[in-house]
């Protein structure tokens, strides 16, 4: 065995596959549909199996340090920081039930738990372009493997972000390496929605290019409102975004965003309300006709993206109707409660 082996040996745990019946240890699963089919009593066993083989396959790929713990969680390992996802869930205003996740990555320094970096200070980690596509690709990937071990339902989307600097540093063809990625995973493009950053917004021709280079390979695509590119978002025509993201903020802005909320919905866009943090930022959104609700109102970042939280239904809170929310502090990932 060579080092690489050895080292790529080293950061997977296959001692339990060694306590598991012959047969069961060698099961081949070719997609996660035979995966479900399964029956239930095998089905978490060669589940773990599966991601073991998955990963295995992505470091052999791609040289990425990943490893999968005893809890099923998948971290990366980047400069000495241990990375991790958190998820945080995007709300259909209209059913009340959760259609995807928002994935953020979590960084702890030396992996003892003691000095968390924001995602701003891992990414400017980075030396070089080079590194800093490296750790985009492998924040992505942890996010779409952490999201495949806990998510059962198929149609649930994966909300990602791009990192300004890699706009620039990728030249053509976005999202290929990742889509490459994805294909290992079992995850189709489809699902996955490329959260365009707010820095891009600044030159009009890299927007379009990175629209145009996503879309290519099936992504869905998401444009931040900045308030000053209403009207040229509105010039996208085949281009346009799939979804619009509004800040809960901005909606004090209701003469400049009615329009534009309009034109989304005429081009059959959805538009998605985020950073909602109080009853009063989720009226105005749903007032506002927002298709999409996300924030630590409804439901904060939590580690595990689950997609089985009890449905929940709200009341627009308004001085005139006597409605109010009870503003109780929310544990991780709980919604908010029905009145």
């Amino acid at each position: 065995m060579n080092k690489s082996s050895e080292a790529r040996s080293a950061q997977i745990p296959l001692k339990w596959m060694n306590d598991l019946p012959a047969s069961l240890a060698s099961i081949q699963i070719a997609s996660l549909l035979e995966l479900q089919m399964l029956p239930s009593t095998l089905k978490t066993l060669v589940h773990g199996n599966y991601m073991i083989r998955t990963i295995e396959r992505i470091i052999t790929s791609t040289g990425f340090s990943l490893q999968h713990s005893d809890n099923g969680e998948i971290t990366g390992l980047f400069y000495h920081c241990k990375l991790s996802s958190a998820y945080q869930p995007v709300f259909e205003a209209v059913r009340n039930n959760i259609i995807g996740q928002e994935a953020r990555i979590r960084a702890d320094l030396n992996g003892n738990g003691e000095i968390q970096l924001s995602p701003w200070h891992i990414f400017a980690l980075a030396p070089d372009d080079e590194q800093l596509i490296k750790l985009d690709r492998l924040c992505r990937t942890i996010h779409a493997l952490n999201f495949l071990d806990n998510i059962t339902n198929k149609q649930m989307k994966l909300f990602v972000s791009v990192q300004p600097r890699l706009l620039e540093s990728v030249k053509d063809d976005h999202g290929s390496a990742f889509e490459q990625i994805l294909d290992i995973i079992g995850i189709r493009t489809s699902r996955i929605v490329i959260e365009i950053p707010v820095e891009a917004n600044r030159d009009w021709r890299l927007l379009k290019r990175v629209i145009m280079n996503y879309r290519a390979h099936g992504y869905l695509i998401s444009v931040n409102y900045s308030g000053t590119n209403n009207d040229r978002i509105s010039e996208l025509g085949k281009l346009y975004p799939n979804v619009i993201r509004i800040d809960a903020r901005d909606l004090l802005r209701r003469s400049v965003l009615d329009p534009l909320i309009v034109t989304a919905h005429d081009q059959g866009a959805d538009v998605l309300v985020g950073n909602i943090e109080t009853s009063y930022q989720l009226t105005d959104a749903i007032h506002a006709g927002a298709d999409l609700l996300q924030g630590n109102f409804l439901a904060r970042y939590s580690r595990k993206a689950d997609n089985i939280l009890t449905p929940f239904s709200w009341q627009i809170p308004d001085e005139r109707n006597g409605y109010r929310f009870d503003n109780e502090s929310l544990q991780e990932n709980q919604p908010y409660r029905s009145i």
